[in-house]
């Protein structure tokens, strides 16, 4: 492994996070230009924008013929947004969870992460399959447009104002001003196609270095630096008190991943996308479990609290340390993995099975 392939690797992930910015930035200024409301522009174009490192990535290594790294990206940042990302934005500050997300897209979440893993379940998701989950994700994106312009309160309108434009920036409507932000949407289509190359060879070469497989890879290094977006907008949303943002942003991440990012992934691999046993005896399943996760913690008092940041992030790092004890074959792996499966997973369940119980008889007891 030498230092160039290290540079190879930062480089690839600064040119991911500059791209995003630069796409996000023209996207969504030419959407005001076009007269589209803030909170659609937020509700689309700024949390697709965010999860496009994913699609760069996972498009061009399942044209590679690299299925590993395409599935271990879009799991491993799902796991990487809610454990990791939501987790840190708790600790910051508890974060408040809309009804909308407990009533629709947290369900939506779980729904398409079950449909994953039965698309999987034949060790391939093929075209077809790639097609049906694009399809679901345009219909989701076209209810999501429909829903926000059908948003009346101005509380939200303003949120969306606030989170998604810089107060007092003047927007250009000229043929000048459209030219810059389409500049600027090119700028970050190529920086990310650019930067997902670098990111991608410069993984596998330090990974393969240390004997780590491509779907390791994916679930680790390539998921935790394609998510670097999503990270620094949870939780910047969660430190100027957008709290609620920060979650949405996570939940709608996760939701377009799948269907969006995954479907065009298997709709262009030529042969579909492998889907190993390895991803669908453990990695695949924990994606679920961290969707269904979402829903006692966050019915709890609709908010995320210190402590059950603080559970989601150290449950991040365990799970990530099970992959790499696991892809080494570390003589400590199988007292670790006991120790997980009956004593620590085992406590948080029942610890959290109390806090929804006291939370749900609350309201009977003030009735």
């Amino acid at each position: 492994m030498s230092f160039t392939v290290v540079v190879l690797l930062i480089l690839g992930l600064v040119l991911l996070v500059i791209g995003a910015e630069a796409l996000v930035r023209g996207a969504s200024k030419i959407a005001t230009i076009a007269g589209i409301s803030p909170l659609v522009i937020g509700l689309t174009i700024v949390a697709y924008g965010t999860s496009s490192p994913e699609m760069a990535v996972s498009v061009i290594t399942s044209l590679s013929g690299q299925a590993d790294i395409a599935v271990g990206n879009v799991v491993g940042s799902n796991i990487f947004n809610v454990l990791f990302i939501l987790g840190v934005s708790a600790l910051v500050t508890p974060l408040v969870v809309a009804q909308q997300l407990i009533r629709l897209d947290v369900p939506i979440m779980i729904g398409v992460s079950v449909l994953m893993f039965v698309f999987g379940l034949d060790g391939r998701i093929g075209r077809v399959d790639g097609i049906i989950l694009f399809t679901l994700g345009v219909t989701y994106t076209i209810f999501l447009i429909y829903q926000g312009r059908q948003e009346k309160n101005p509380d939200v309108q303003l949120e969306y104002e606030q989170e998604y434009s810089t107060p007092g920036e003047s927007i250009d409507r000229s043929l000048r001003g459209w030219l810059i932000n389409i500049g600027y949407i090119g700028i970050g289509l190529a920086l990310l196609v650019l930067g997902s190359r670098w990111l991608v060879d410069g993984s596998i070469v330090i990974a393969r270095s240390f004997g780590i497989s491509d779907l390791v890879i994916g679930l680790t290094i390539v998921a935790a630096g394609t998510s670097l977006p999503e990270l620094a907008t949870s939780v910047v949303a969660s430190i100027k008190g957008e709290r609620d943002i920060a979650v949405g942003n996570v939940v709608g991440s996760n939701i377009f991943n799948i269907l969006a990012v995954l479907g065009l992934s298997g709709t262009v691999a030529p042969a579909g996308l492998v889907v190993s046993d390895a991803a669908l005896r453990l990695d695949i399943p924990v994606m679920i479990a961290v969707a269904i996760a979402c829903l006692p913690v966050f019915v709890s008092g609709n908010l995320i609290a210190r402590w059950e940041g603080f559970i989601f992030t150290a449950y991040y790092i365990a799970y990530a340390i099970y992959l790499i004890l696991d892809s080494t074959q570390h003589t400590s792996l199988p007292v670790y993995s006991h120790v997980m499966l009956w004593f620590v997973i085992p406590i948080t369940v029942l610890t959290l099975g109390i806090v929804v119980s006291r939370s749900l008889q609350a309201p009977k007891r003030a009735g």
